[in-house]
């Protein structure tokens, strides 16, 4: 395939991108994970909430919710979700876990105020966060097991057992 200029113009175009031979750069600094968006991905992007009232439904006290990264996998016998969150007391965690899905919530607070222009970096993320999965099986929930050891939050979800099917008998009447 061959490209002209013609066509390369059409896509800088279309992307938004300047050239060298333009001379110039746009650069944006975002913070990641706080649902921040430059004003060019806004315009490109499908907008997922339009209203105060949507956000504050989603946001109850109007904050926004980082989300939280995981490691979700399988063994003969449980569903594991596993996730990194240091820096938060394990009062500060709330897991729900339903026969079809898990919840996790929570709020990694910062010790000490620290003024935005103070940054050289800003990439943890600090206030409420959260993440809900749906799972690929069904679990059971009474006998899940959750552990926080050395910052890792470790959910064991017991796999529903398939085993335990009732065979009903067809009465003829």
């Amino acid at each position: 395939m061959i490209i002209n200029s013609e066509d390369e113009r059409f896509f800088e175009d279309l992307a938004g991108a300047k050239t060298e031979a333009d001379g110039e750069y746009g650069v944006e600094l975002v913070k990641a994970s706080t649902g921040a968006v430059t004003a060019r991905a806004a315009s490109v992007a499908p907008k997922m909430i339009h209203t105060k009232e949507e956000k504050e439904d989603l946001w109850a006290d109007g904050e926004p919710e980082g989300q939280l990264t995981v490691d979700v996998y399988q063994t003969p016998d449980d569903i594991v979700v596993e996730s990194a969150i240091a820096g938060v007391a394990p009062d500060d965690i709330d897991v729900n876990v339903t026969t079809d899905s898990i919840s996790i919530r929570g709020s990694r607070k910062r010790e000490k105020a620290v003024r935005d222009e103070d940054y050289l970096y800003q990439e943890c993320y600090w206030g409420k966060f959260g993440r809900s999965i749906i799972l690929p099986q069904e679990v059971d929930p009474e006998g899940a097991v959750v552990k926080f050891k050395n910052g890792i939050l470790t959910v064991t979800l017991p796999k529903a057992n398939k085993k335990k099917i009732h065979k009903l008998k067809i009465r003829v009447d």
